[in-house]
């Protein structure tokens, strides 16, 4: 028997991060906020919290990181409250987009510098790591991990500024690529995302008694479970501190990272595909977004029934379900009468790794994962929905998978163009090679390859209809057209810091 790890094919989430400040529970906080942003990344997760030593009043620091889902790596309560001590603390959730999965990566990172301790969590890829990673050292600067978020506490440590502040807007300045931040200096938490935002984060605050807590998440789901109000998401080019000032005032000061800022490239992947829909992000609903991919897929690519039967819409869960609601209701308003059925039943229960019979083949983890539903299958005319195809290998064996529950046509509908380029901005995508979409000519093909009667693509002029288009906001969408905004090293990759 063969162990082979959960990987279906899907993009990879980069990485969930969460700060919170002026909370007597800030560690338990953090938990919980990382529990929900635990789809950001599962490989392993970590918190960081600062609190004063009884004798000397000076700020220590205490940590827990592991590898794993948050509920193993904490699976002790005692490490929440009596380890993690102190009212402020940061989070990580982590997939590995940068550097491997070793367990030194794993974040938080936390430093000692000669103005302090300082600890950082990091979402997001630095595009121009090759550069920086051999400047710091040829500067003699010792690198403790593969990661790419570590340059960021050399940065700030060799900075030549006077103040914490000052420090950390150089650092930000000389890194370039795609990082949002939660960092924790000895009095104040400080959020920023780059001057481009491709990565989200936001605001929110609760009421501890007279005064509010404040937290920072990369979504506003980690706000939900634990009762805290949105406030606003942190705007490109923009750092904000929060310290006890903006305990007394309640207001949040604000930095430009850059003088000028550049026109926004939010990761349009966000609303296709990572961000939970129940989370607002870019301050908007990502589960409007997913309707309106639906809808404009009904639009662009309709399924039409045969005779008086209606056509049957599955969803692949749990992304897909909502752009399926939209592909729904357009299509019966358009005269294509179509029902919504749970047609394929995801197991959740299914670790990181487990154990299959034979072959480490992708059709056994398919079944180990989703199991067709024959009743609203059979003999029926079938569209099946879903955000995005990547190999492919998981979309045949999907396929595959639903035939064998005998429909009369099976069709596919994608919420997404093809993916035919590598992201170098957070997201683990495969190398042009390992695209489907770059195999085939055109759709008809990748269908064909596939398994199913018809296949389509949302256009990429639909996809940025369905998308809010708020004045300066614009979108990254180079893992379709190949068009990066922010120049990439020349041969940057995943492990390039590990060569």
């Amino acid at each position: 028997m063969n162990k082979f790890k959960d990987e279906l094919d899907k993009p990879r989430s980069n990485c969930g991060i969460v700060g919170v400040y002026n909370h007597p529970q800030a560690s338990i906080m953090t938990y919980y906020a990382l529990h929900a942003l635990q789809h950001r990344g599962q490989e392993a997760a970590g918190i960081t919290t600062f609190y004063p030593d009884e004798k000397s009043g000076k700020k220590r620091f205490a940590y827990n990181r592991g590898e794993g889902l948050v509920l193993d790596v904490f699976s002790d309560p005692h490490i929440l409250t009596d380890v993690l001590k102190g009212d402020s603390a940061i989070g990580h959730n982590r997939y590995s987009t940068t550097g491997s999965s070793k367990r030194a990566n794993i974040q938080p990172f936390t430093m000692r510098y000669n103005s302090g301790i300082l600890s950082i969590s990091h979402n997001g890829n630095l595009t121009n790591t090759d550069t920086l990673w051999k400047q710091l050292q040829d500067d003699g600067a010792i690198f403790q991990t593969t990661s790419d978020s570590e340059l960021f506490l050399h940065l700030i440590a060799r900075s030549k500024e006077k103040t914490i502040i000052e420090r950390i807007r150089e650092a930000l300045r000389t890194a370039k690529g795609a990082y949002s931040l939660v960092i924790l200096t000895e009095d104040s938490l400080i959020a920023a995302r780059d001057p481009h935002g491709f990565r989200p984060l936001s605001i929110g605050r609760l009421k501890v008694g007279d005064k509010y807590s404040y937290v920072v998440a990369s979504e506003t789901c980690a706000f939900d479970i634990i009762s805290a109000e949105y406030i606003r998401s942190l705007e490109h080019n923009e750092m904000v501190v929060i310290n006890r000032k903006t305990i007394e005032t309640g207001k949040i000061e604000s930095y430009k990272i850059d003088d000028v800022t550049p026109a926004s490239h939010h990761c349009i992947f966000e609303y296709i595909y990572f961000s939970r829909p129940d989370s607002k992000i870019f301050n908007h609903n990502v589960d409007k977004v997913r309707r309106k991919l639906g809808k404009n897929l009904a639009e662009e690519s309709p399924v039409k029934g045969d005779g008086e039967e209606k056509v049957t819409a599955i969803a692949v869960p749990d992304s897909g379900n909502t752009a399926t609601l939209g592909f729904v209701n357009v299509s019966n308003k358009k005269s294509n009468p179509t029902v919504f059925e749970i047609g394929l039943i995801r197991s959740h229960y299914v670790g990181r790794t487990f154990i299959a019979p034979g072959q480490d083949n992708r059709e056994f983890k398919v079944k180990v994962k989703f199991n067709p539903v024959k009743g609203v299958i059979e003999n029926r005319n079938v569209v099946v929905i879903d955000d995005s195809i990547v190999r492919g290998t998981t979309s045949k064996s999907l396929i595959s998978l639903i035939r064998e529950a005998g429909p009369k046509e099976l069709h596919m509908r994608i919420t997404s163009p093809p993916i035919k380029h590598p992201c170098h901005y957070g997201m683990d995508f495969p190398s042009r090679e390992e695209l489907v979409a770059n195999d085939y000519e055109n759709e008809e093909e990748i269908g064909k390859a596939i398994g199913v009667d018809s296949l389509h693509y949302l256009s990429i002029e639909k996809l940025l209809e369905s998308v809010p288009q708020d004045k300066g906001v614009g979108y990254c969408t180079a893992c379709f057209t190949g068009k990066y905004p922010v120049p990439i090293d020349e041969n940057h990759h995943k492990l390039s810091n590990e060569e």
